[in-house]
């Protein structure tokens, strides 16, 4: 069976057709109200804040820009008191602009006011929920050349749950991502990859950023200001396509990761051949007849064999590469549903929320959780896969 992601030849490609796909409507959406767009509900018990933290490692130059320091920004969402702080925005119009700007006819369908305007359920500067344990940590890393804002809706899911989630812009490596001082960063990684193949040298160099990550919001003297809520004895990384590769390649190199998944991802940069150390991992697959038939990608096989810990593998029918991000739910918003990825944007947002969330519960928490085990009526999407 084929692993769901586009291979390097056609990522690119792909990134551009899914997001233009799934965002642009008829030509009078550009006319519509910027109320049209928001995040399915949360699922969890808690409301959600959101905090931004810019890092910069010193101690490392940026891959793709020799002559600066390596640059992070985050998105934390944490479990909050209700009615504290204020909406917290889904994109700057600078940074919509600039994924507009990329995705070839999609300017012609939508505004980047109207992407901007996207609702989102975390509050910026909303209080922390008190709490007598400590929340476990999940960071999250977005596939490549996509914002961190294309997980919003799984984050502030799993915060809503009880985690504290750190959502990741990697520099250079997103259509635009605005840091401090007004600089609004392309993807200078997309220059230098796309022809060369190497996209092992963005998974290597993410699997750095998320220990970094982990060094500056745990630890004794941490960088953001509600450190004190996280765990760090719990702590778990995800992502999707290379952002899911990134959580296995962290893994194999920081101990202090103890659970990660891959939704959708090519596994450029191999688990090693002696496994991650017992620690669990999930792989969440797309749809495979919705990929050309000539596709092929080894790595998830590989992969599989190597893992010596508790492991799934698991298929979503109908459900395409983009569609383990917001951008279905933006497309049927736009009234435009996504081609290549059948199932409505809420109900994928739905299982790839309920089965990610399952996962860390059980994993971080103990949580028995059924939906791993065994086929569920509820999902009959999802098929257990035995290579």
């Amino acid at each position: 069976m084929q692993k769901i992601i586009h291979a390097v030849a056609t990522v690119a490609v792909t990134a551009a057709l899914a997001v233009t796909a799934v965002l642009a409507g008829p030509a009078s959406a550009t006319t519509g109200t910027l109320r049209g767009i928001e995040l399915p509900p949360l699922t969890g018990d808690f409301a959600v804040g959101q905090d931004t933290l810019s890092l910069v490692d010193h101690s490392r130059k940026d891959p793709w820009v020799p002559a600066e320091d390596r640059e992070l920004l985050l998105s934390l969402y944490y479990p909050a008191l209700p009615r504290t702080g204020t909406p917290a925005p889904y994109l700057t119009t600078a940074e919509a602009k600039a994924l507009l700007t990329d995705r070839g006819q999609l300017a012609d369908h939508t505004t980047p006011e109207r992407v901007a305007a996207t609702r989102t359920h975390a509050r910026t500067d909303a209080l922390p929920r008190p709490t007598p344990r400590r929340y476990p940590l999940i960071v999250l890393s977005p596939g490549f050349s996509l914002p961190r804002a294309s997980l919003t809706g799984l984050a502030e899911d799993l915060a809503s749950r009880g985690y504290v989630v750190a959502a990741v812009d990697h520099a250079y490596e997103s259509d635009g991502t605005l840091f401090p001082g007004d600089r609004l960063l392309t993807c200078k990684a997309c220059e230098q990859v796309f022809p060369s193949g190497e996209l092992k040298r963005v998974s290597d160099g993410r699997a750095r950023d998320l220990s970094f990550v982990l060094d500056r919001v745990t630890g004794p003297h941490p960088a953001w200001r509600y450190s004190w809520l996280i765990d760090s004895t719990r702590i778990g990384a995800a992502g999707h396509s290379i952002g899911g590769n990134a959580a296995s390649a962290v893994m194999a190199t920081d101990p202090r990761v103890d659970a990660g998944a891959n939704l959708d991802g090519t596994f450029f940069t191999p688990v090693p051949e002696t496994g991650l150390g017992g620690r669990p991992f999930l792989m969440l697959s797309g749809d495979p007849t919705l990929l050309p038939p000539d596709f092929d990608d080894p790595s998830w096989n590989e992969t599989w064999a190597r893992l010596d810990g508790w492991k799934r593998w698991l298929v979503v029918t109908g459900l395409g590469h983009p569609g383990f991000t917001d951008w279905p739910v933006l497309g049927d918003a736009s009234g435009y549903p996504h081609p290549e990825t059948p199932l409505p944007g809420a109900r994928s947002t739905r299982i790839v929320r309920s089965y990610v969330g399952a996962f860390f519960d059980h994993h971080l928490r103990g949580a028995t959780t059924p939906l791993l085990d065994t086929p569920s009526p509820t999902f009959p999407e999802i098929a257990f896969h035995r290579p």
